[in-house]
């Protein structure tokens, strides 16, 4: 193990680790308000311009979290793409933040007070973020599919969609059940899952960033049409591969 390849316990912050937070975070987010107010003029050009800003200002966030934050990401398995439906463990912001560097241009589902946010919110719909609603019964899924479907097949080619089936940010030492909507999803999209395991929480889930490796591990593709309780124990195990 190398000095920057931390064990997966939750490390203690370095006074280097103190700098290097302290230079990203004007860093990043100044870099991103100049980016959103970009973005905000790209609603007026074809989405694939907002799509390719998206892109940028994620390849921004990884070369930040890289070459400021001393955070190297190692991706083990292949990476998906195409109609499938990507289940991801969701530690920190950093991968959700990392999706649209993971994958391309992915289909999100995100919950629903993000696009109360202004301005964000009008950016994610345009981007293709589905809102999912917790509460939400079956017709309501049914249009949120719908909604997927039609994101999913725009602009010529099939995005793959993304879902963190936890429903929110998890302690990298926990391990709770899926959400009960991403058994109705799964249903319902009628496509393969990849799940996805990361570990960033011990790395970036923090004030102080800690310079390390986040790893992703890609497990293999899971047929749909599986009962409720079996394709939950198969993600619910893979995602967690890393935990």
């Amino acid at each position: 193990m190398t000095a920057t390849e931390r064990p997966r316990q939750q490390p203690a912050a370095s006074g280097a680790d103190v700098l290097r937070s302290l230079v990203f975070y004007p860093l990043f987010y100044g870099t991103s308000a100049v980016l959103v107010a970009l973005n905000v003029l790209s609603l007026l050009l074809p989405a694939r311009v907002l799509r390719a800003m998206v892109r940028l200002w994620c390849t921004w966030h990884r070369w930040c979290c890289r070459h400021v934050l001393g955070i190297r990401v190692v991706v083990e398995g292949q990476i998906p793409d195409g109609a499938v439906l990507c289940a991801m463990r969701h530690e920190s912001f950093f991968e959700a933040i990392d999706l649209p560097v993971l994958l391309r241009d992915p289909v999100v589902f995100a919950k629903q007070e993000l696009f109360a946010i202004p301005v964000w919110g009008l950016l994610g719909r345009r981007y293709g973020l589905v809102m999912v609603d917790r509460h939400a019964g079956a017709r309501a899924l049914r249009g949120m599919i719908a909604a997927v479907h039609a994101n999913a097949a725009a602009g010529g080619r099939v995005r793959p969609l993304a879902i963190f089936p936890e429903g929110t940010r998890v302690r990298h030492d926990q391990a709770p059940p899926l959400q009960a909507g991403f058994a109705g999803i799964y249903k319902m999209a009628a496509l393969p899952v990849v799940p996805i395991a990361v570990d960033s929480g011990p790395l970036y889930q923090r004030w102080w960033k800690c310079a390390g490796v986040i790893r992703y591990r890609i497990g293999a593709p899971i047929p749909p049409g599986l009962p409720r309780d079996e394709i939950e124990a198969k993600v619910r195990a893979a995602i967690n591969a890393l935990h």
